[in-house]
């Protein structure tokens, strides 16, 4: 079995250059959006990670140009040397400040071996149509540019050999979306590299935070070379695996946090209409196993097994019935199973959460007005206010090789995309 984690040769901008190249994750902006975004910036990682923003509007961004244009794009940064990579294979310490908040991780290349063997332990379900995305744009591209969020439990050891790690002058330095600082640290001398990887194999488990399509592709396109490899030198491959070194696309790129250093908001639920219901029918089915309070004011729910309800210009309290909770079942436990098991389905009629286009979800870094403006628009008919999921919860489903309901965390800050990529060479 390969090490858990392994450093690499980053892809990433020259110093001067990182705050041209720097772009929110690919999947948190639409096409009109990553437009505006990257207007007059050409270094900007978004003519990457979203190219069909340099196409004829209405082009689609799963066709083949869109991909064909992506690469290109990459290629022009690496010619005109925006992006450089490093000769020696290192860490690097990644530090986030938002909002007085700091979370410091490691960025490293994550053992593919590792997540088939539930080491690097996911806790939700994948769409084919997105793992088809990311699996198109590695192979386009040759490179995995988006890393995934991965947390571990955190222990002194860690945080020691982190916090020397950053003890000099780093790398590069940038600001990105939201007036969020990403400052990284390059770790190259061959004792700590060696420290982080034994520190790093020494844990049970790595856990997927955020970016299950990314290593889920990362999986499909390292099954896809394997089989290259083994037509191509039939017989002879298991011997040679033994004795070279283990190929990049055995692994994904990836940045860990300690688990303790991680924010998870609340992830709100929105839904079209209200099943046929009037406010008062619907008031009167949800106390069947709920307390129902009025509320003067917008509510953010403060415990677990609380939430807010916001319907016809007026703002509830819910907690449900101590009873109807299943204390020992990591998932049908969590807030967002009691709300869909106990109200969502049973009384609005939303069966599956994923397909069904009646629901929405709002992440909670938009503010419970967000919810109010969409109710008071008429675009909605009711909002529910959630308490954010904890990463203890996170790391119990994952352990039990479970999986949690769609859309059960928002993790913020988010990493940035262009500052660190993974080439398979």
């Amino acid at each position: 079995m390969p090490s858990l984690v392994s450093p690499f040769r980053a892809l990433r901008p020259r110093p001067d250059r990182a705050g041209d190249v720097i772009a929110p994750p690919y999947d948190v902006v639409n096409t009109d959006e990553a437009r505006a975004l990257a207007a007059g910036r050409p270094a900007s990682f978004l003519h990457i990670s979203r190219p069909e923003i340099d196409l004829a509007p209405g082009t689609s961004p799963y066709s083949d140009e869109a991909y064909a244009r992506g690469a290109a794009n990459l290629a022009r940064l690496v010619e005109t040397g925006v992006l450089t990579r490093d000769a020696e294979p290192s860490y690097y310490v990644y530090r986030i400040a938002m909002q007085g908040r700091v979370q410091t991780g490691i960025a490293l290349a994550a053992s593919v071996a590792a997540y088939e063997a539930h080491r690097i332990r996911r806790h939700e379900l994948t769409r084919p149509d997105k793992e088809n995305d990311r699996v198109r744009n590695i192979d386009s591209l040759n490179a995995q540019t988006g890393p995934v969020l991965l947390a571990y439990r955190a222990n002194a050891e860690l945080r020691s050999l982190v916090r020397d790690a950053a003890a000099g002058a780093p790398l590069l330095s940038a600001t990105g979306p939201n007036e969020t600082q990403h400052t990284i640290w390059r770790v190259a001398d061959l004792e700590r590299v060696a420290e982080l990887t034994e520190a790093f194999d020494a844990l049970d488990a790595l856990y997927i935070a955020d970016g299950h399509h990314r290593s889920a592709a990362a999986l499909r396109v390292a099954q896809a070379r394997r089989a290259v490899r083994q037509r191509a030198t039939p017989g002879a491959a298991r011997g040679a695996a033994r004795t070279e070194a283990i190929a990049s696309h055995e692994y994904f790129l990836a940045v860990a946090f300690p688990h303790d250093e991680m924010r998870i908001l609340d992830y709100n639920r929105v839904v079209r209409d209200l099943n046929g219901l009037k406010v008062d029918a619907l008031l009167a089915r949800v106390r069947e196993s709920f307390d129902v309070e009025i509320s003067a004011a917008p509510v953010q729910p403060a415990r677990r097994e609380t939430f807010g309800l916001f319907v016809a210009g007026r703002w509830y309290r819910l907690a449900i019935h101590p009873a109807l909770v299943p204390r020992a079942d990591p998932v049908a436990s969590l807030d967002v199973s009691l709300l869909q098991d106990r109200l969502l389905a049973p009384i609005l009629g939303i069966g599956d959460p994923r397909t069904d286009k009646r629901i929405d979800f709002v992440g909670g870094v938009r503010g419970l007005a967000e919810l109010e403006r969409r109710v008071v628009s008429g675009r909605d008919a009711a909002a529910f206010a959630m308490r954010a999921t904890r990463m203890e919860q996170l790391m119990a489903v994952a352990d039990a090789n479970r999986l949690m309901p769609p859309k059960s965390t928002w993790f913020e800050p988010k990493l940035a995309d262009g500052l660190l990529s993974h080439v398979l060479d």
